[in-house]
């Protein structure tokens, strides 16, 4: 049903709860039989997202993997994180609508969404306008060379500000900050802090959560969801930890 992601992703944000998503990069994921055991164990522990995609897809597994995922938990939204407009499947619940609004590629800014809206106008995918803010994770990341950007400098809050600011008058409604994949460090609080009191939207965090530390410093920051992708693929358990975590964490704001 259209809606529901929008209306979860809001309230979390006026609720002050947490959430989780786990990012699912189709050229890395064998849907085999371990794979399974991750989705059954994800859904036991009440995974809140489930992002699929990445900067290269060069594999048909998209499709696949939102099946197997149906099959065994229907009630997680999927939701695509495209890196291009060949990575679109009208099987999953939702898009991220990502104008990566930090750079300066008008492909990326506009360019592809013109390309891909009308087979968005013909499905049943709830549509998410995000803007899109690449930092500085301390290493070139695959998608900073893809997308042909420069990141923001981690140590420039006011720039991060200025440009969740520019992407809020134009209507933007969900801001995703990334360090991106397999990043050395993650976004700093001091950055995320000041984004978040700039804008009135659900904020997304990733890139760089390697550490329970990393995601408790960027909940605390501001973070309304934090993106567990590159440290999922090399250790399933630390997502699991993270998602404990969060269970508890989001028990003890209804206690208060």
């Amino acid at each position: 049903m259209k809606g529901t992601i929008e209306y979860k992703l809001k309230s979390l944000a006026q609720e002050g709860k947490k959430a989780v998503a786990w990012l699912i990069d189709p050229d890395k994921t064998a849907t085999d039989l371990s794979f399974l055991e991750h989705v059954k164990e994800v859904s036991r522990l009440g995974i809140d997202f489930i992002f699929i995609g990445g900067s290269l897809i060069n594999s048909n597994e998209t499709e696949n993997i939102i099946n197997i995922i149906k099959e065994i938990d229907t009630k997680i939204p999927l939701i695509l994180f495209p890196g291009s407009v060949l990575q679109f499947s009208d099987l999953a619940d939702g898009i991220l609508f990502l104008s990566l609004i930090s750079g300066r590629n008008p492909d990326l800014l506009i360019g592809q969404h013109v390309a891909i809206a009308p087979l968005l106008a013909k499905s049943n995918l709830e549509v998410l306008p995000t803007g899109y803010i690449l930092v500085d994770g301390g290493l070139s990341t695959a998608v900073n060379y893809i997308s042909q950007t420069i990141p923001i400098p981690n140590h420039k809050p006011e720039i991060a500000v200025a440009t969740a600011l520019a992407g809020s008058f134009l209507g933007l409604q969900y801001f995703y900050m990334d360090a991106g994949s397999g990043a050395k460090i993650p976004i700093p609080q001091e950055m995320i802090n000041k984004v978040k009191k700039s804008i009135n939207a659900p904020l997304i965090v990733g890139g760089g959560l390697k550490e329970v530390s990393n995601v408790k410093e960027a909940f605390k920051a501001g973070a309304d969801v934090v993106v567990i992708g590159n440290g999922a693929e090399k250790n399933l358990s630390f997502l699991t930890e993270v998602l404990e975590y969060v269970n508890v964490l989001n028990l003890s704001l209804n206690i208060n």
